[in-house]
């Protein structure tokens, strides 16, 4: 009986100390990143936040990664498999996409021809976003990480930074 009352406090405690992870590992690995091309740091946004819970729930009931379309803020997805990834490993993810890019006029900004082997990369560094918010789903054996951007970045004919 007490182990299972130590299990069930432990739970309470750390579930707001996760989210607090989240921000603060997703907001380090996007501001290291723009810190190397002198793009000004991000800050958190509750909002975007939230937002980004909503739709990362909805992304974990169909197992799949999908945009939801939306132009009022910038949006990168991620899934991988559940508790197997750190959330920094998650924004990682993305952030490794620049080995791929090169400095252009979007969307001439990746090596090989393609901006969407960059375009998260290059929305975690675009100069004029200022905010971010991110949540995580689990659903199907899936981990969902959903970042959502404001405002957003990846502009046709506008430069990243």
């Amino acid at each position: 009986m007490k182990l299972l009352a130590c299990a069930i406090a432990c739970l309470v405690f750390v579930t707001p100390v996760l989210a607090d992870d989240l921000s603060d590992q997703v907001l380090d690995v996007h501001n290291r990143e723009r810190a190397e091309v002198g793009a000004p740091p991000l800050t958190w946004s509750d909002d975007l936040a939230a937002s980004s819970a909503e739709w990362a729930q909805h992304l974990a009931s169909l197992g799949a990664l999908q945009h939801s379309g939306g132009n009022a803020y910038g949006e990168n997805l991620w899934m991988g498999s559940t508790g197997y990834y750190s959330y920094s490993a998650m924004a990682q993810g993305w952030a490794d996409e620049k080995s791929l890019f090169v400095y252009g006029t979007f969307p001439n900004v990746s090596s090989d021809g393609n901006w969407a082997n960059v375009g998260h990369y290059t929305q975690m560094i675009w100069k004029n976003t200022t905010q971010v918010g991110c949540a995580v789903a689990t659903g199907g054996g899936w981990d969902i990480l959903v970042c959502r951007y404001g405002p957003p970045g990846n502009w046709i004919g506008e430069k990243p930074f």
